[in-house]
């Protein structure tokens, strides 16, 4: 197949992700919506799964790793409510595409990734694909960047049992971080931090996601 032809069905391929899998569901965010056709997943994922590319499943990268599914992606995005100069800390580089999907709806994305494989895979795929506005940081997640604090968003793609307390340190008064939270059973959680720095709760939806690790050193490069 030649590569106009196969960029088309691509295409056709994308719009009918957006359609049947996220707006279907729930996500009506015209700006979201946008920014999940923007962003080719296939890309993302290895080459020999670009046939399961838009299907509404998480799919492994490799590493242990993988890349969420499309729904929970764009709901996680819609909850998270970012726009043109909204800088955000995520917490779990991956594939890329959480970052790069943030990227296209005009945030400031910071990431951190714990592997360093990883995080140079996905820069480098971010890069080529020119995309702006996303600086992919190899570092431990339970700590956050705070050097680049505060953040007015902050979300995480990896569960940890309990929300990480230098997390909530580096959101910003009125902020809000996103997060699956939990060992077992595991919820989509948003966290508001209110004035006085109190945190207000809502829960959304159960999800599973790859738990949330330390940072191991001996694998520094």
């Amino acid at each position: 197949m030649a590569a106009e032809a196969r960029d088309a069905v691509r295409e056709d391929e994308v719009r009918a992700m957006v359609r049947d899998q996220i707006e279907a569901r729930g996500v009506r965010d015209p700006r979201v919506l946008d920014a999940m056709r923007r962003v080719p997943r296939h890309l993302f994922v290895p080459p020999e799964l670009h046939d399961h590319a838009y299907e509404d499943r998480p799919l492994p990268i490799g590493l242990g790793q993988t890349i969420s599914q499309p729904y929970v992606v764009a709901a996680m995005t819609e909850v998270l409510d970012v726009g043109p100069g909204i800088r955000v800390l995520e917490i779990g580089t991956g594939s890329g595409y959480q970052a790069a999907v943030l990227a296209r709806l005009g945030a400031e994305v910071h990431s951190i990734e714990t592997v360093p494989e990883i995080a140079v895979r996905a820069a480098d795929m971010l890069s080529r694909m020119g995309i702006q506005g996303v600086t992919v940081h190899v570092g431990d997640g339970w700590e956050g960047l705070p050097s680049h604090a505060p953040f007015d968003r902050i979300i995480l793609t990896a569960a940890p049992p309990e929300v990480p307390g230098a997390l909530v340190a580096q959101l910003a008064p009125d902020g809000r971080m996103v997060l699956p939270l939990g060992d077992s059973d595991q919820v989509l959680v948003t966290l508001d931090k209110e004035e006085g720095g109190t945190l207000r709760r809502t829960d959304l939806f159960p999800v599973r996601f790859v738990p949330m690790v330390r940072r191991r050193r001996n694998r520094e490069t």
